[in-house]
């Protein structure tokens, strides 16, 4: 029975509330990250708060309505959302396509070399250590922000942090020895011996929201590109830099949990800063 003869009403928060449980139990059942979690339920939210019925022709109407508002990255997570949603009901044969993302061939808003190199000395110079590891564990091993949040001082101490997605899939992100040995000192210089390494000023695991803050403070105290400075460039520099060094994209891929070697190849291609002033400096005709 597709999504076209199906139709389940919701007319009651009641009814609303339960289908969202029913979908995050779904969700954690299948290892999904917290954060994915989050962003699946806020799109399904959406849907279901928006029409009253579950068809596949409001699926349809609901796609058309993130085109005209989102970004296609955000439109095809939604999708992607949605689709989850439709498997855990059992419509998995209704799925939507995504919309077809053309493939940059420059990457934008990368903090340069330089400048991450000036961020760590401004922080040190300042006593900000907590800052200063939160930029370099960010730079150093390509983690997510929201993978940042997770770290423990027994992964520290391992040197890698095995996290499990979807399929009970496991990616294992390194902690490079330098980083490893400068983080250790300081644990034990505030004398944190085990839990989570970043917490907040009231002992809680500090949130991604707030080290965006943060980030964007840096940028005002120490005149840094707003653009450049954001907790996702930081894994762009490592990706930058690995690619540079190594060359190996295949082994870049796995580090980063991309899903496909594609998504990896944009960091072949130089940063659109680099574009420019590489023509900047040759073309004199």
């Amino acid at each position: 029975m597709g999504l076209q003869e199906k139709i389940i009403p919701y007319d009651k928060d009641s009814r609303l509330e339960k289908e969202l449980d029913q979908f995050r139990l779904y969700l954690m059942q299948r290892n999904m990250a917290d954060n994915t979690i989050h962003v699946y339920i806020y799109a399904v939210e959406q849907f279901l708060t928006k029409y009253d019925t579950v068809t596949h022709e409001h699926m349809m109407l609901y796609k058309c309505f993130l085109m005209e508002r989102y970004k296609p990255q955000t439109v095809n997570l939604r999708i992607r959302a949605l689709n989850c949603y439709a498997e855990s009901i059992d419509h998995s044969s209704d799925h939507m396509l995504m919309i077809r993302i053309q493939q940059k061939t420059f990457l934008e808003n990368v903090i340069s070399q330089a400048d991450y190199e000036y961020l760590k000395k401004c922080l040190i110079r300042d006593g900000n250590t907590f800052y200063y590891f939160v930029v370099r564990f960010l730079a150093a091993t390509g983690m997510r922000v929201s993978e940042l949040i997770e770290v423990q001082v027994e992964d520290v101490k391992r040197g890698f942090m095995d996290l499990y997605s979807k399929g009970n899939k496991i990616r294992r992100i390194y902690i490079p020895k330098a980083l490893k040995v400068e983080a250790l000192i300081w644990l034990q210089q505030i004398e944190r011996t085990s839990g989570y390494v970043f917490l907040n000023r009231y002992g809680e695991k500090i949130t991604p929201a707030g080290i965006r803050g943060q980030m964007k403070k840096f940028t005002v105290l120490y005149n840094l590109d707003p653009k450049v400075v954001y907790p996702h460039s930081f894994r762009h520099r490592f990706a930058k830099n690995f690619i540079e060094k190594c060359g190996d994209i295949a082994m870049l891929s796995d580090i980063l949990g991309h899903e496909s070697i594609e998504t990896t190849r944009i960091y072949l291609h130089r940063s659109s800063t680099e574009q420019k002033e590489i023509v900047n400096q040759i073309v004199n005709w």
